[in-house]
């Protein structure tokens, strides 16, 4: 990331390439009279390691793909986002979702070095929730 001041880096393009996987609950069917929308302790689960992301962005920073193609690679940090809501059953936008990061250079730019998974405070693994959305394409028979 380019540095401002001393220890200060500029993390615009970072939180912009977060905003573009659209992290947030997305539904086709309105909600039931101010219910909540319920989900399975399993479904739940399912969610585990990739809810807990700070964004912190010491997984991107870390990453070869990221350094080089910062403005096309959408870096794990943001892809590990994509994927929390790609697996939220409560999300009815997978397919949308999904096409959203088919691309050469959003998705594919990781080549699992893994340095993200060692550089994660956290101890996440963006590179297996990222690799989780490339057997997500497989099993659409997609790229």
């Amino acid at each position: 990331m380019f540095v401002v001041k001393d220890l200060v880096v500029d993390m615009t393009n970072f939180y912009n390439q977060y905003k573009s996987v659209e992290p947030w609950l997305k539904r086709k069917s309105p909600a039931p009279a101010g219910k909540e929308f319920v989900q399975s302790k399993k479904d739940r689960a399912k969610l585990d390691g990739m809810y807990e992301c700070i964004l912190c962005a010491c997984c991107s920073t870390s990453c070869p793909s990221y350094w080089w193609n910062p403005e096309s690679y959408l870096g794990p940090a943001a892809l590990l986002h994509a994927n929390r809501w790609i697996m939220d059953s409560r999300d009815e936008y997978t397919k949308e979702r999904l096409d959203a990061v088919n691309d050469e250079f959003k998705l594919y730019r990781c080549h699992t070095i893994m340095n993200c998974a060692r550089a994660c405070p956290k101890g996440l693994n963006p590179g297996k929730q990222i690799q989780n959305i490339k057997v997500a394409f497989g099993s659409r028979n997609v790229m």
